[in-house]
């Protein structure tokens, strides 16, 4: 029995990848915009705008949360007291 072996010399290589945060919603309730984009506050992505959560499981980009519970503190989407989730 005879077996063949193929070989292939690759010249080059382009890798691609995609993320994305691993949530219920698709979009900040605050800004209304998706959270694999950048909060308003934000010009290019990676701007240290990470999203976060509150004790009440509700996500939101961290600069539009810190804008909120500035003025007030409670969750924009229940209403409960506003607290980061450790």
């Amino acid at each position: 029995m005879k077996v063949k072996i193929l070989r292939i010399l690759l010249s080059f290589w382009n890798a691609v990848a995609s993320w994305t945060w691993d949530v219920q919603d698709e979009a900040c309730g605050i800004c209304r915009k998706k959270y694999d984009a950048n909060c308003p506050t934000c010009k290019f992505p990676g701007d240290d705008c990470t999203l976060v959560w509150g004790a009440c499981n509700h996500v939101f980009h961290l600069h539009c949360i810190l804008r909120w519970v500035h003025s007030r503190q409670i969750c924009p989407m229940c209403r409960s007291q506003w607290q980061f989730k450790l």
